[in-house]
């Protein structure tokens, strides 16, 4: 079991033009991670002309069969990387990702894509955690939000990456080219990561030394539980992932589906929208949350409260109109508002655990959020759509996302109820530290 004690703060040992480069680093790899997971969803027309498969098969391989080894594999590296080198864990993270990527376009059938999409996920599995508490350990409580936010960027960035690099490269070479092309920059960035960044000493921007090792999974597990307002943004940041999965993943063919636009004339669209928008709401949901905090901390949660409900109506409005001028001016909203959740979600749980516990912690944030909002959301937007089609045939995936869109009230509530407790925990880790 680990134990903390006072100390002068260690953050000093890193200049603050290096602590940029890290951030700028991991959250480029972060680029290359969401891109390589999402790439897929411009490509589903294509690989479901060439395989013959369901909707609900679609969704299994966009999400089922990456998220189960995304998460289940997480929790495991993490706990490796609150002992070891995390710097190293996410250079050889980042390989096999990379490489798993470009295996995906040799794939000749369903089953082998499928598990060319588990090698992805395999290699995704050990990106985040890690990076999530090398960056705790450079930027202070007082910045650290704002610095999530910024590494959470990779989000909205990977996606325009995704949208609008792969539809055109498959457009001009085969949806098959599109991997082998996003596969083979991982392995340059594997390479930076190794050979250029120093791994922080943990607690340093806490003020705190560490002594002993790591606490077991079990204890992270219980001390966790017993942090109300930890287990309401968890379950908040699960149903919101639910549904954001299941949009992005769905949302190109939804367009060309429901509105008869081809995948070229809607990727630079939705790529700006999702990266722009996305960009803005998930950097302004750090910074805001940092600055509405410091004057009442319920708000570090309750601003996702705030921009969910503000967003749901507009997200809405997207499959209930048959205007595809409506939709366009519509979506940047909830792909904005949408966005968030995230640093105000990283921030908290960083913050509630102890420094040894935080790359498992992250973990278990990523494998709940993924399991089952990456796991299922697609694939159940998928399921959903299937059986819907028979009543409103090409439109059934419109109605099938519209239903999901309405579990973000059941998410924003959580969020709300987080902001009950999270002074309170937050003043029991002070006293523990």
């Amino acid at each position: 079991m680990s134990s903390v004690t006072a100390a002068p703060s260690q953050a000093q040992d890193f200049s603050t033009a290096y602590k940029i480069y890290v951030l700028l680093l991991l959250l480029v790899v972060y680029i290359s991670n969401y891109a390589d997971r999402m790439i897929l969803s411009v490509l589903m027309p294509a690989i479901k002309a060439e395989f013959q498969v369901s909707d609900a098969a679609l969704g299994f391989l966009a999400g089922t069969a990456f998220a189960i080894f995304y998460a289940t594999l997480g929790v495991p590296i993490a706990i490796w990387a609150d002992r070891g080198n995390r710097k190293t864990i996410i250079s050889i993270a980042v390989a096999i990702w990379s490489v798993m990527t470009a295996v995906c376009g040799l794939a000749q059938n369903f089953w082998q894509f499928a598990l060319a999409r588990v090698g992805v996920g395999v290699g995704e599995a050990g990106g985040s955690p890690p990076s999530h508490s090398i960056i705790s350990d450079m930027f202070g409580p007082k910045t650290r939000a704002t610095a999530l936010g910024i590494f959470a960027l990779g989000v909205p960035f990977g996606l325009f990456v995704g949208l609008y690099g792969g539809a055109h490269i498959a457009a001009a070479y085969g949806w098959r080219t599109t991997f082998y092309v996003l596969g083979v920059p991982g392995l340059i960035l594997a390479l930076l990561v190794m050979f250029t960044i120093r791994e922080p000493k943990r607690g340093a921007s806490d003020g705190v030394a560490l002594t002993g090792d790591a606490p077991p999974l079990m204890t992270t597990v219980r001390h966790m539980l017993r942090q109300p307002s930890l287990v309401h943004v968890f379950i908040g940041a699960t149903i919101t992932t639910l549904v954001g999965y299941a949009g992005v993943q769905w949302w190109p063919t939804f367009v060309m589906r429901s509105h008869g636009l081809s995948m070229t004339d809607l990727s630079l669209f939705l790529a700006l929208v999702f990266g722009v928008a996305g960009g803005l709401g998930t950097f302004f949901g750090g910074y805001i949350a940092d600055q509405f905090s410091k004057r009442d901390l319920k708000w570090m949660p309750r601003i996702v409260t705030i921009a969910t409900l503000v967003g749901l109506p507009f997200g809405l409005a997207i499959y209930l109109t048959n205007s595809s001028a409506m939709v366009f001016a519509l979506i940047g909203v909830p792909a904005a508002l949408g966005s968030v959740y995230l640093p105000p979600t990283y921030a908290m749980t960083q913050g509630l655990v102890e420094v040894r516990m935080r790359t498992v912690a992250s973990a278990l944030l990523l494998f709940a959020i993924n399991l089952i909002g990456m796991g299922i959301g697609p694939f159940l937007a998928g399921y959903i759509s299937d059986a819907l089609a028979p009543t409103y045939g090409k439109d059934s995936l419109r109605y099938a996302l519209l239903i999901l869109t309405f579990l973000n009230i059941w998410a924003a509530g959580h969020y709300w109820l987080a902001g009950n407790y999270f002074e309170r925990d937050l003043k029991r880790m002070t006293k523990l530290a």
